[in-house]
Parts: structure tokens; sequence; C-alpha cells
């Protein structure tokens, strides 16, 4: 090993030691179910915040749309005006409610169970069904984040792809095995600072490097100018609108990501809801900026050595880390895409796996199981979704971005208008919900692999349609809700939870 691979390799083991540290910290603190599933709803504000947008953001802030912007320049703007958009919405709108009904209604820990107490479903409908697609596009979703460690331990230390795998997916199943919620919030919420503090510093080197800001417009127009339009592509055409409205519907997809949702349920008073949000508002506006700032800085940088594809353009954060910073500096931003990585794998990880216990496991038995049992059951799911994780994520051509995009796509739609519709219709039935979860993942998977004309539409957007119509006409077509689910409907507004 040399030297400056060492010193990136010291930066690495640290970081990996201190994951791990926080996850045997947490072990011996997990009690029950509750305790490792949502950790109790003992979350802070700044906790909740941090690791609701680390694990929202993963390896895909650092390597899927800097490399987007690389390769289309400003247009990349569009996914990132979509998501803040709709991280506000979801703050502003959906938090504080969710983190009072699914404590008004029986105290729920995971979404699924919150669909079976919100609609008092006795048939376990709800239950299963949710979990089914909860486990569909996790699978996918996990992948998208072991192909990006894999990526990263490829290029930083130039070891085999089926190696550096195995390397990310160990440390991830590690940590998360053992401490469960608070340990994954608490890591989230570090790694969520290091990949804030990460990528601000490297555009900011990439233009030093480059003379300052006047002469890094020059490069890039003397590269391409349309890599500065917002309203054009590489090929100086004006976008279209398909194209536009597939960028922007990003932001719907916020309303039904039970990782990100879970965050809500968990912290400890709704009250805390508007700091929280304050704060992530802040993260995510500038970690969006400056992804996409990264990718057509690199596009300036490295005109000698340019990247080709949509894989190796996914790259060009490490690139310029290698490029623009010491060996020791450059093994702690390029840990920022480690902890990127984790932040969301673990978090997908763990809701997957309450899936599988609370979900599955307890309708299948048909009986209450103890509370070491569950727990035993929940950190054995982590392992196996985790393998078979693995193995979707072996091809080393896989694009982070594209594997994001088909599961963020599929839990938007899936969940999204369950999820507002159930928080603020009160007329929504349970028939409405099991129409909207079906319709919603069946549209997703079935579009996804139709091509041309409407078909290049985003598949978020003919699924989440597709689902709130489904809602709307199973619930007017059914019975009017008990007046128990009503009143409850009611006391949510006024709940001091």
């Amino acid at each position: 090993m040399s030297g400056a691979s060492a010193g990136t390799f010291i930066s690495f083991a640290i970081y990996l030691i201190f994951m791990m540290g926080i996850g045997w910290h947490f072990y011996n603190r997990t009690k029950n179910l509750s305790d490792y599933v949502l950790g109790g709803r003992g979350l802070n504000a700044w906790v909740t915040s941090l690791s609701a947008q680390a694990s929202d953001m993963s390896g895909w802030l650092l390597l899927g749309l800097p490399g987007y912007a690389y390769l289309a320049g400003l247009e990349a703007a569009w996914i990132a005006f979509g998501l803040l958009i709709g991280t506000y919405l979801n703050w502003r709108f959906i938090a504080k409610r969710l983190r009072k009904y699914t404590q008004i209604a029986g105290n729920s820990i995971t979404l699924p169970v919150f669909f079976e107490n919100r609609f008092r479903d006795k048939t376990g409908i709800l239950r299963i069904l949710s979990a089914f697609f909860i486990i569909i596009f996790f699978l996918l979703y996990t992948s998208s984040g072991f192909v990006a460690g894999a990526k990263l331990f490829n290029t930083v230390f130039n070891i085999p792809y089926i190696f550096a795998l195995s390397i990310g997916v160990f440390v991830i199943i590690g940590y998360t095995f053992l401490g469960g919620f608070m340990a994954v919030s608490w890591t989230d919420f570090f790694q969520g600072m290091l990949m804030f503090f990460a990528i601000i510093i490297i555009p900011i080197l990439g233009v030093s490097a480059l003379g300052g800001f006047d002469q890094t417009i020059s490069k890039i127009n003397g590269i391409n100018p349309e890599l500065l339009n917002l309203f054009t592509t590489t090929t100086g055409e004006n976008l279209k609108f398909i194209p536009v409205l597939s960028l922007v519907a990003w932001g719907f997809g916020y309303f039904g990501q039970p990782h990100i949702l879970a965050r809500f349920m968990a912290i400890s008073s709704s009250d805390k809801v508007k700091k929280a949000r304050r704060i992530a508002m802040g993260w995510v506006t500038i970690s969006l900026s400056a992804a996409v700032i990264v990718g057509i800085v690199g596009r300036a940088l490295l005109t000698n050595s340019p990247l080709v594809g949509k894989a190796a353009s996914e790259t060009v954060f490490m690139v310029l880390v290698n490029q623009l910073t010491t060996p020791l500096v450059g093994g702690i931003l390029l840990a920022a895409i480690l902890a990127a990585v984790m932040s969301t794998a673990d978090s997908q990880l763990l809701v997957t796996s309450s899936a599988i216990t609370e979900d599955l496991y307890r309708i299948v038995l048909k009986k209450t199981p103890g509370d070491r049992e569950l727990v035993w059951v929940s950190r054995i799911s982590v392992v196996i979704v985790a393998i078979i994780a693995f193995f979707i994520a072996l091809n080393p051509e896989s694009s982070v971005l594209e594997l994001v995009a088909y599961a963020w796509a599929g839990f938007g739609a899936t969940f999204g208008p369950v999820i507002i519709l159930s928080l603020f219709w009160i007329r929504m039935t349970s028939y409405g919900a099991i129409a909207g979860i079906f319709t919603g993942g069946i549209s997703v998977l079935i579009w996804k692999n139709l091509t041309g004309g409407i078909f290049d539409l985003y598949e978020i957007v003919p699924g989440f349609f597709i689902s709130t119509i489904a809602i709307v006409i199973a619930s007017l077509l059914d019975k009017k809700p008990s007046k128990e689910i009503t009143d409850e409907f009611k006391s949510v507004k006024s709940s001091g939870i």
C-alpha cells in the first residue's frame, strides 16, 4: 500500500470503527421491538432532521446527482428543485400529523401497522400488501447503496468490485444488526454532518483550482455553453415538457418513503417538528446545490481524462477528491460517500426487517411472540435482506441513479397518496388504502418496462395519479368509516403529543 492510500485507509478505518462502536453502544439498550424499530420515539430535533436527510440522500447525493450534472449540466438542477419542494412539503404537512396519528392509532411503530390500525382492517391484507411492496422496492434501493459503496472502495483502493462490495455490506450489516434504530439514527446524524462538509468543500476547491469563479464559468463555456443553460439539453435543444416533469416529479416521492417517514414517527414530540424542519431545509438546500456544482466543475477540471458513460460519471466526486486534496483529508472526504451509502442502506434494511417481523412474521405465527424473539427475528431479517440486495448489486455497471429512481418511484406511488389521504381525508377507508397501494405499486412496475412517447415519463407520475384515483373511487364505493374511526381522526388535530 502506498503512502497516499495508507493515509486514506487510516481515515476509513477510524470512521468504520466509530460506526461499529455506535452500533455496539446501542446493542445493550435495545430491549424490545419498539426500541429496535423506532428507538422508543426518543429522537431530538437535530438527530431527526439530519438522520432523515442523510438517509434520504444516500450515495445518490455524492455519486448519482454529481454524475448526472457532469453529463447534463444545469439540467440536473430540475431534480434538485423538485426534491427541495418535496422535502419542504413533507416536513410541513406530513411530519407533525404522522407523529401524532401513529401514536394515537394504537402506537403504530411501522407504516403497515399504522394503516391497519387507522382503518381498523381485520383481514391482515393491508399489512401483508404493504410489507410486500416495502420488501420489493427496498431490495432495489438497498442494492443501489451497495453499488455506491463498492464503487467507492474500487476507485479509492483499486480492489476488485466484488471484494469492495463485500466490505461495505459487512459493515452496514454489522451496526444495523447490533443497534437497530437508535444506532442507525445516530450514525446517520454524524454521517449527515460529514456529507454536508464534503459536498461543500469540493466545489470550493475545484473553483479555486480553476482560478476563481469567472475563470470557471469561462472554462465551462469553452467546453459547452449549454452546460450552464437550465432550459436546454447539452446539444442546444429546448428541454421538452415530459423530461422536465419527470425530473421535477422526484419531489412526489417524499410522501411515501418509509425510511424518511420513520424519522417523523420517532421524534420525541410533535412540537419539535418545526425546528427539525428548519434544520433539514438548510441542509438539503445547500447540499443539493453543491452536488450539482460538483458535477459541472468536474466537467471543467477533467478535460484531459473525461469520464465516459453513466457509471463512470458517477465517480466524479471521488476523482476530484483524489485530485484536489491530500491523502488524509481525501480519506475523510471520501468517507462521506461511505457515510451517504450507509445512512440510507442501514435505514432501508431496518424498515425492511421491521416489515418482515412486524407485518409478516406475526401474521404467519398468528400469535404474539416475546420481545426478545421479535428483536432477533428483525436482526436475522437484516442479514437475509442484505444478502439478497448484495446479489442484485453484483453488476459493476449498475447505475446508482437508475436504481434509486426506480425504488424512489415505487415508494412514492405505492405509499405517497395513501399517507397523504389517510392523514387528511376522513372519508378514506381500508378498501381505498388497499386499492391505492396495489395500483400505485403495480403501475410503477409495469410503466417502468414500457418505452417510447408518453412512457418516457418518469413512472412516479402515472403511478401517483392512478393510486390517488383508486383510493378516492374505492373509498366512495365503500361504506362510510365508523364513528370510532372518525372520532380518532378528529382527535389528531387537537392532540398535544
